[in-house]
């Protein structure tokens, strides 16, 4: 699969039906990967929202990774996982994930973790938080120059998140992301809709300008 373009992370939503309906929107606007996130929920209702979701995004044929919880993706038997430092060890994930899902692996500001992502086997790799982001306002912050310089040493896709608006994505494109990974900025958007579609204008116009 072509993993380039808006990744969507959801947003931290205890109402199940209100996940649904903005991630459709969401979908509509054009967004080539999501991202089931919700910290404070409890285990019921994650399972609960990443069953809906995955089969909302199998709907409109879009891939579907959980971020932080293998066993949960591996139980749905969703698209694949994201995998942080603190969730367990990546050469296992991928040996049971297999060769056919997705596996990302968050790197932060970390060159040599993206190295070592690459030789288990990851998918992709994720480096930020680029600009201030309303999600962890504690977050590292990644110099730009990290994507380029990864995209042309581990030729992988280079995820960029953290802080991305509107206003500031070309910048993250121009310096080699593949992959916008964005939450408040997408899912607190009045036309979420429309906010998807302008998001993915962008990585078209890289490619015809």
């Amino acid at each position: 699969m072509r993993l380039k373009g808006l990744y969507a992370v959801t947003p931290d939503l205890a109402d199940t039906t209100v996940l649904l309906r903005r991630a459709e929107f969401a979908l509509l606007g054009g967004v080539c990967l999501v991202q089931y996130r919700n910290k404070p929920a409890g285990a019921a209702l994650r399972r609960e929202q990443a069953a809906a979701l995955l089969a909302l995004c199998r709907r409109h044929g879009v891939p579907l990774v959980i971020n932080d919880d293998l066993p949960l993706a591996l139980a749905l038997g969703a698209d694949g996982a994201h995998l942080g430092r603190e969730d367990g060890d990546l050469a296992a994930a991928r040996a049971v994930l297999g060769p056919g899902r997705i596996l990302g692996v968050s790197c932060y500001d970390e060159p040599e973790r993206a190295r070592e992502a690459r030789r288990i086997g990851a998918d992709y790799v994720a480096f930020g938080s680029f600009f201030a982001s309303p999600t962890k306002p504690a977050a590292v912050r990644a110099p730009l120059t990290l994507l380029r310089d990864a995209r042309a040493e581990l030729k992988l896709p280079a995820c960029a998140i953290g802080g991305i608006t509107l206003e500031n994505a070309s910048a993250l494109i121009a310096n080699g992301a593949d992959l916008l990974a964005i939450i408040s900025d997408l899912f607190e958007a009045p036309d979420i809709r429309a906010r998807a579609a302008a998001f993915t204008r962008l990585f078209s116009e890289r490619v015809t300008s």
